[in-house]
């Protein structure tokens, strides 16, 4: 039976840093506005969050203070995919432990699983967290891509609720909704695809545009969800030339940029991640009509 999990905006929420270090008080205040903009959900340590990069104490307090600080106001999705399956199911009994609704779980990376042990690694997380999962498939990042027939065997463990796909076009999202709508949640992780996937059934989007535009991606997928597509059409190529500054360089760059240039977080990047050029940092500020600084 399919789990009726959130509909339209979850936020892949950056991670600030300041010297190093995780910038607690700045999340405190980008989950703050997230609320109060109307979001569906939020996600931590994801791609956006710069999880590769997190030390496992990091983690469990990014983990403990975003469930601390959102308080059962909005569903937590939290990051536990990586390249180990026995790392990520220990990720996950964390988050489990500590009150998140709901786990992201990311293709294993690098190692690229063969297609039996991907779906022992799904269901391995899924036991260990008992919560439900979402497969993250981005093969651009991982180098490993989900075809149906596989989602359907990852799918069967009833802990498998719903995907966040980014990868494999338009095609992909039509197979999976029409083969598997019944049994998983679809949700894109392409912001420039909301409309598209939404009309073709996806429930929503977890986003990187709706860090710094929150109510404006509200109101994107709200008006998609209500049938008023018109109006989607404009608010999608409205946003359009911003969400493309937003991925011209590797994300999570560009939105601590963007929101950097907002006064909300330092913008403080960890290697092998870099600033964006000066050219793309003016492009930014010109977009959100903000004075570069």
């Amino acid at each position: 039976m399919k789990h009726e999990l959130f509909s339209g905006v979850c936020t892949a929420l950056v991670t600030p840093f300041c010297d190093g270090k995780l910038d607690l008080e700045a999340m405190g205040e980008l989950i703050e506005i997230q609320v109060e903009s109307g979001v569906s959900a939020l996600c931590v340590a994801g791609t956006t969050g710069e999880c590769a990069t997190l030390g496992e104490g990091e983690f469990c307090r990014l983990v403990s203070y975003t469930v601390e600080k959102v308080r059962g106001r909005l569903p937590v999705v939290v990051g536990v995919g990586t390249p180990s399956t026995e790392h990520s199911c220990r990720r996950a009994s964390f988050a489990s432990s500590e009150g998140a609704d709901f786990l992201l779980a990311v293709t294993p990376y690098y190692n690229k699983g063969t297609s039996d042990g991907l779906v022992r690694h799904y269901h391995a997380i899924a036991d260990a967290g008992d919560l439900p999962v979402i497969v993250y498939n981005v093969p651009s990042r991982t180098g490993v891509d989900l075809d149906v027939p596989l989602y359907r065997r990852i799918a069967a463990h009833p802990g498998i609720v719903a995907v966040k796909e980014a990868g494999g076009g338009y095609e992909r999202l039509i197979d999976l909704i029409s083969e598997l709508g019944d049994r998983l949640t679809v949700y894109t992780g392409n912001d420039q695809a909301i409309l598209t996937a939404m009309a073709l059934g996806a429930k929503g989007v977890i986003s990187v545009l709706s860090n710094v535009l929150p109510r404006e991606t509200v109101e994107l997928t709200a008006a998609a969800e209500s049938g008023r597509l018109e109006k989607a059409r404009e608010l999608q190529y409205r946003l359009l030339p911003f969400i493309r500054a937003l991925f011209a360089e590797t994300n999570p760059a560009p939105v601590k940029c963007a929101l950097e240039l907002c006064g909300m977080i330092s913008g403080e990047l960890r290697l092998p991640l870099s600033p964006v050029g000066t050219e793309l940092r003016e492009r930014l500020a010109f977009l959100l009509g903000l004075p570069l600084i």
